[in-house]
């Protein structure tokens, strides 16, 4: 699941066609930061406290709709703004990677199915937290450079007027898509 598409990892390629792979380590950094705090936070027990209070997934269901609805807003806002400079415009930094992560509800289910599948009962729970969040990320890290690299190669090739607006019209659907998916599920 990490290096399926999704909205993180079209992010984390949209970056690399922006800014290369050099440009992207802040967002890049930010995104496996907060993979590594959403792991130690589901793993000590929010995934817990999320199981015993659904309110609290619906909550973060609609943060979560309200950020990919915000990220479509700026894909769309780019169609106006796009003119064929690469690295143009605002860089996505280490919080952003970080919050891009905390409202993306695809990386939660990841991790609460991680959890639910590897956790030994019986077992000290940090070490385990440790070692699967570690592996986590480290898989991130290895799942995340190609949708980095790939953006840089593929994405950085378009960057006439015309095919950054076309590239906004895709990533901007694509968040619509994913946002109504996850109101509707």
């Amino acid at each position: 699941m990490i290096a399926s598409p999704g909205p993180g990892n079209t992010l984390l390629a949209t970056a690399g066609g922006r800014y290369g792979v050099r440009g992207s380590l802040p967002f890049w950094l930010g995104f496996e930061a907060g993979n590594a705090a959403l792991c130690a936070l589901y793993g000590l027990g929010l995934g817990g406290a999320l199981h015993e209070y659904p309110q609290l997934h619906s909550a973060l269901k609609w943060a979560g709709a309200g950020y990919l609805l915000y990220l479509a807003w700026g894909f769309f806002r780019a169609l106006s703004t796009t003119g064929g400079q690469q690295g143009g415009g605002k860089r996505l930094g280490l919080l952003d990677g970080f919050v891009c992560v905390a409202l993306n509800p695809k990386i939660h289910s990841m991790i609460i199915v991680m959890y639910a599948q590897f956790l030994t009962p019986g077992v000290g729970l940090a070490g385990q937290v440790v070692q699967l969040s570690a592996a986590f990320v480290l898989l991130g890290l290895v799942c995340h450079f190609p949708w980095i690299y790939g953006g840089q190669v593929v994405l950085g090739r378009y960057t006439s007027p015309r095919a950054q607006r076309v590239q906004a019209l895709v990533f901007g659907s694509a968040m619509l898509a994913v946002a109504a998916y996850v109101l509707l599920s």
